[in-house]
């Protein structure tokens, strides 16, 4: 059988038909890898649970949900049950559980759970698969719906009494490691070529004033720009320069004298940012931006104003990137204030949300200054939002998973944030 097997190789005169001794070196001098890597993609949530205390009573089996929230590409929830989810152990118990919230199959992945000790001690109460050896390997959630977690996570009367419970609120980090596998393999001939650095360059550009033709006097302050620059960002800024008042266009360079234009409608520090954007093509960073809506009127913020100035200036992308900073502080206390300003400067993204958040949150939000401002100012709006209620009610009414309006209205929810919805 050993002499058959030699057989298989071809004779030496065949070798030298296709390619020479040199060219076989070549070949064996650039050989190919791959490995296969398995690792977890990780990610966080902290929810917070106020009003514990008020919470107890509502049922076994029955959970406040947080917010879903995004790891390793599927939609993750955090289940706490204030009455225990079993049944058997009558209400002695809290239950916590994360939830797989979206499509899946087989989705493998560890966890870790932490009751967070609100004293400063540090010493807070973990459940962790990523510390310990596995013996079985990563948990296995099957489908939409798939729980890992603790039916007696605490019992009631000893968290009570603990540093974990401040103020009635109880706080709890999530933590969930999505196992992936990827094949890495060799690219012997790759060339890394690095981001985009156009608007690091056109940054210098108006920082050092080279080749200014422009002075822009905002509120008493002066910016230094470039025409054609602002020209190509923004429909507005090309017809205040290249159009003639007969609406003939003029060419560029045919005043060469530097120009003086006064705006009188906006503060410096928001046109300081719109140039930013401008020339970066990026946001001003987020502490520049501006606080929560919970130290003033939404309306007072920087990101606020911006998309107002964006608006003015037909500048799509700014609009769109304040939208998406906008949204993110939208609470029961701000979302109408929000929906407020959405709608006056076009921001349809923003006010899809803001629509869709205060139809889910309706008993709540009719209790705070925005919804009144909405009454006074943009009464228009309000009916926007019943008609959002009813669309939603129509989608979910054969789950009978949705209250009706009158439901909501007289449902007394929480008036000092976010409403949390019960998740099925």
């Amino acid at each position: 059988m050993d002499d058959d097997a030699g057989d298989a190789s071809p004779p030496p005169a065949a070798a030298g038909v296709g390619a020479t001794a040199a060219q076989s070196r070549d070949m064996a001098a650039s050989p190919t890898s791959s490995r296969s890597v398995t690792e977890t993609v990780n990610g966080s949530h902290r929810f917070v649970i106020q009003g514990y205390s008020l919470a107890k009573g509502m049922g076994v089996g029955k959970h406040i949900a947080s917010e879903t929230f995004s790891v390793g590409g599927y939609q993750w929830a955090v289940y706490f049950y204030p009455d225990g989810k079993n049944p058997e152990d009558n209400s002695a118990y809290v239950s916590v559980f994360i939830a797989l919230a979206s499509e899946g199959t087989d989705v493998r992945a560890l966890f870790e759970l932490t009751l967070l000790d609100q004293s400063g001690k540090g010493k807070h109460k973990v459940h962790s698969h990523f510390d310990r050896s596995l013996e079985s390997g990563p948990y296995t959630l099957k489908y939409r719906g798939s729980m890992w977690g603790y039916k007696r996570f605490f019992r009631r009367t000893a968290l009570e009494t603990s540093d974990f419970l401040k103020d009635d609120c109880l706080k709890i980090n999530c933590t969930v490691g999505v196992v992936v596998s990827t094949i890495d393999y060799s690219r012997p001939h790759s060339i890394l070529v690095p981001d985009s650095d156009i608007g690091y360059h056109f940054g210098t550009l108006l920082d050092n004033h080279e080749g200014v033709d422009v002075v822009l006097s905002v509120g008493g302050e002066r910016f230094h720009a470039h025409k054609l620059v602002l020209a190509a960002r923004s429909t507005v800024f090309r017809s205040k320069f290249f159009d003639d008042e007969d609406g003939e266009k003029n060419e560029p360079g045919e005043n060469d004298d530097v120009q003086e234009i006064v705006i009188d409608d906006m503060e410096p520090k928001v046109f300081k940012a719109m140039l930013h954007f401008i020339y970066r093509d990026t946001l001003v960073d987020d502490n520049e931006l501006g606080g929560s809506s919970s130290e003033g009127s939404i309306f007072d913020t920087l990101a606020a104003k911006l998309l107002a100035a964006a608006d003015k200036y037909d500048l799509a992308r700014l609009r769109l990137l304040c939208e998406s900073y906008l949204c993110k502080a939208i609470s029961v206390a701000t979302v109408a204030s929000t929906l407020a300003l959405a709608d006056r400067h076009h921001a349809m993204e923003l006010k899809a949300v803001c629509l869709k958040f205060a139809a889910e949150n309706l008993s709540a939000v009719i209790r705070t200054e925005g919804f009144d401002y909405l009454k006074d100012n943009c009464p228009s709006l309000q009916s926007e939002i019943l008609r959002t209620l009813a669309g939603c009610e129509e989608e979910c009414s054969s789950g009978g998973k949705s209250q009706s309006v009158w439901g909501q209205l007289s449902d007394g929810g929480d008036t000092s944030g976010r409403r949390v919805r019960p998740r099925t």
